[in-house]
């Protein structure tokens, strides 16, 4: 799903959207732009935080390194981002985040973007790729690679910001960049380079990339009907989501700076929200391990392979399935 906010949406920079009750429970969010968080906003359009006595607020912020440090000084409550990223560096085991659900799955929301000039991932050999650190494409090249007998050594990696891959993408000495939505489609809409195109997706690595719902420890412990309130609420949006597709693209497109076909288009090819049965079958039984923790462990080899990460996290320690296990299923 994410890097140092550089956007071209002013009225996602702007966002603050606070849903706020007197006496109501606090939850500070920081998020990258990604359109797979969209149910925090929605909830707070359709009136569940302040219905569920919750004080909920949410902006932008892409860089991972701020978002650690601001759950470190208390200044936020809570962050969603993939389970790749969540675990790189510095994160160890004393770092404060614990996943308590999921929100989304990419099922083509990340990928790998190229011209004719390169015809397969054993292409990209000595060429110059472009990405972001510890970005989920990043993970998605890893395993490309991997299947052509190649790593990223092979590559020739140029550090940016995904907010720049249209700009990037103009310089033809780039092979190639592993980017997200919607700069992914933006660049290769506005590409004059011949034969522009998607080279791998998370389309084809589905079940890979699965973005959490991460809390601070100690907030969590002190306060879990806090979070089993706001998990409800993220998954109510959800269900309205699923039901009503036209309104929610209206809705969500004023968070975004997006139009509402914009939206729908991205959700479409890029994203699957996960309802709260589904959520349940990756968080696992109360006590019990689910699918997200296979995920978590399969990711977090990558990762250290790749040097995204350098300390091995476990996943029974990172994954709390309390909360949502006290929510009413239907």
């Amino acid at each position: 799903m994410k890097s140092t906010l550089r956007i071209a949406f002013s009225a996602a920079l702007m966002l603050g959207g606070s849903q706020f009750a007197f006496g109501a429970d606090q939850i500070r969010i920081l998020a990258p732009t990604w359109l797979g968080f969209a149910p925090v906003h929605i909830a707070g359009d359709l009136g569940c935080f302040t219905g569920k006595d919750l004080d909920v607020s949410i902006k932008f912020e892409d860089d991972l390194t701020n978002v650690m440090a601001a759950m470190a000084r208390g200044d936020i409550e809570l962050q969603m981002r993939s389970v790749g990223e969540y675990q790189g560096r510095p994160r160890d085991a004393s770092t404060p985040g614990i996943i308590i659900g999921t929100i989304d799955e990419s099922v083509g929301g990340d990928g790998v973007i190229t011209d004719d000039r390169i015809k397969s991932v054993a292409d990209l050999k000595g060429k110059v790729v472009a990405a972001e650190p510890n970005i989920p494409s990043r993970l998605l090249l890893q395993m490309e690679l991997k299947q052509a007998g190649l790593t990223l050594d092979d590559l020739q990696i140029k550090d940016i910001a995904t907010a720049d891959t249209g700009a990037v993408f103009v310089d033809d000495s780039i092979a190639a960049i592993a980017t997200y939505e919607p700069f992914m489609s933006q660049a290769l809409k506005a590409s004059g380079r011949p034969g522009a195109r998607m080279l791998v997706s998370s389309k084809d690595h589905r079940g890979l990339i699965i973005d959490a719902i991460i809390a601070r420890n100690d907030d969590f412990q002190a306060n879990p009907d806090k979070y089993a309130r706001f998990l409800g609420c993220i998954y109510e949006a959800v269900d309205f989501i699923r039901a009503e597709p036209e309104k929610f693209a209206e809705m969500a497109s004023k968070h975004f700076g997006l139009s509402p076909t914009e939206v729908s288009e991205i959700v479409t090819s890029s994203l699957s929200y996960t309802t709260l049965s589904e959520s349940l079958a990756y968080m696992g039984k109360a006590g019990e391990k689910g699918t997200l923790h296979t995920i978590f462990d399969t990711v977090m080899d990558l990762n250290l392979a790749n040097g995204a990460a350098d300390n091995k996290l476990v996943a029974a320690d990172q994954i709390d399935n309390s909360a949502i296990n006290e929510l009413p299923r239907k």
